[in-house]
């Protein structure tokens, strides 16, 4: 499936996000209980203000987080925080947020304690994932120690504690793994900017070239769209 994948390019970021939002909503219209993994960022903030506007049994609905930041979950740099805000109002208030964060207690026992809720939501019905400069997904880095295994889709954890991240805000994060974020009937990957669509044509075109996206990129098990505009995100 990786020889297949293509970037499919927008004018803008309206544009790119209308595409994500449509994709995205036509996985969850049908009947019965819907599954969606959403991430952090300011490039899928917009899909979320779309997402919220759409008319559809929301309430059938189920929320995941594919990271968030170790911090309070009114914090300003909280995935959760963002999302209630963004995407959980209007029609999509009646949706059910499963957060990754716990008691707060320690970073490697919210992990363990998120993978029961996480595990029987896979496979998602539609996943959305941004890229950070670096080639990272989620809040894998390839600078983890234990990234290759994080990227591993038969992995033995569903979420992670990552103690160090390798992108700004430089706090500890929880993060679900290949084994969650590469299960869906459809991941889109929203990316902006020039330099991100350098990151993925490299991706696409050089196999040793081996960034966290890569793993993403090039998996055979879920259909991945890769939606980029010029405008940074």
């Amino acid at each position: 499936m990786s020889s297949a994948r293509a970037i499919e390019s927008f004018p803008n970021a309206a544009a790119a996000c209308d595409a994500a939002a449509a994709a995205i909503v036509e996985r969850l219209r049908p009947a019965g209980a819907r599954r969606l993994m959403v991430t952090g960022g300011s490039g899928p903030r917009p899909v979320y203000d779309r997402l919220s506007a759409v008319d559809l049994d929301w309430s059938r609905v189920t929320v995941a987080l594919s990271d968030d930041r170790f911090v309070g979950r009114d914090a300003p740099d909280s995935n959760e925080s963002m999302v209630r805000e963004r995407l959980l109002r209007g029609y999509a208030a009646a949706a059910t947020l499963v957060p990754l964060r716990g008691s707060g207690r320690s970073l490697d026992g919210d992990a363990r304690a998120a993978e029961p809720a996480i595990a029987p939501l896979a496979p998602f019905d539609a996943t959305l994932l941004g890229m950070g400069p670096d080639g990272h997904i989620a809040s894998l880095y390839a600078t983890n120690a234990d990234a290759a295994r994080w990227l591993d889709p038969d992995c033995d954890r569903w979420v992670v504690g990552v103690r160090s991240a390798g992108w700004t805000p430089y706090v500890p994060r929880l993060s679900l793994t290949a084994r969650a974020l590469f299960a869906a009937r459809l991941i889109v990957l929203l990316v902006g900017g020039e330099a991100k669509r350098t990151v993925i044509e490299q991706i696409l075109a050089d196999p040793v070239f081996n960034p966290p996206a890569a793993a993403l990129i090039r998996q055979d098990r879920s259909p991945v769209r890769i939606l980029w505009s010029p405008d940074p995100a």
